[in-house]
């Protein structure tokens, strides 16, 4: 049996995540890995209600603090119920996005020191880190244009360009500090330019494992 894969999607808004996801997901089932597809916050009852509230809850005032902690309590209900398990049968994990979004949108866009970040992540995480992230970039003007052509604005979605410039600073740092692992996708090329990234980028990983 093939050990398994934990592999992230992460990206400011407007980046084409959800698109390329399911690009990503028939990629692996034609390489023969079986993957599980999840997404963040979410992935149980548990995680659902929290999405709903941090994306949906428009009158209520929720502090970075909190959202923090809410994001972290979804997620160590997620990694019980859904990433472990699935990792230790084999499978392929796919996630709509991981950790690196709390550092991204907590830490950068709302100004949450990395340090307090890393000891929530070491405690609910332990030892778990995704094997490989896909960074979608885009320029937050773009991503924004493209986000808003596809429905009602959710609660991050009403920021302003400051707010997702701090966000799309984050990730580029991030992925400047973890190369091996964190892969930038240039999300604003066209879709076959972004596919053909992604492929590359599968290849050396997948089949070098």
């Amino acid at each position: 049996m093939s050990r398994g894969l934990f592999i992230t999607l992460e990206g400011g808004e407007g980046a084409g995540k959800s698109t390329n996801l399911v690009f990503i997901r028939q990629w692996l089932h034609r390489e023969g890995r079986e993957v599980v597809v999840t997404r963040e916050p979410g992935g149980t009852e548990l995680g659902e209600r929290a999405r709903d509230i941090l994306l949906h809850s428009k009158q209520l005032h929720i502090s970075p603090e909190s959202e923090m902690l809410l994001m972290f309590a979804a997620r160590s209900e997620h990694i019980i119920k859904v990433i472990r398990p699935a990792l230790a049968a084999g499978k392929v994990v796919l996630c709509d996005r991981f950790t690196d979004a709390t550092y991204a949108y907590q830490g950068g866009g709302r100004g949450l020191a990395p340090e307090r970040i890393a000891v929530i992540e070491n405690w609910v995480q332990g030892e778990l880190r995704p094997d490989l992230t896909l960074l979608f970039d885009i320029p937050v003007e773009a991503g924004r244009e493209r986000a808003g052509q596809r429905s009602e604005p959710d609660r991050f979605e009403r920021e302003e360009n400051d707010f997702f410039t701090r966000i799309r600073k984050t990730y580029l740092d991030r992925a400047a500090s973890e190369p091996a692992r964190m892969r930038i996708i240039d999300a604003s090329r066209s879709l076959e330019q972004v596919e053909r990234q992604i492929v590359a980028v599968l290849q050396e990983f997948v089949h070098g494992q």
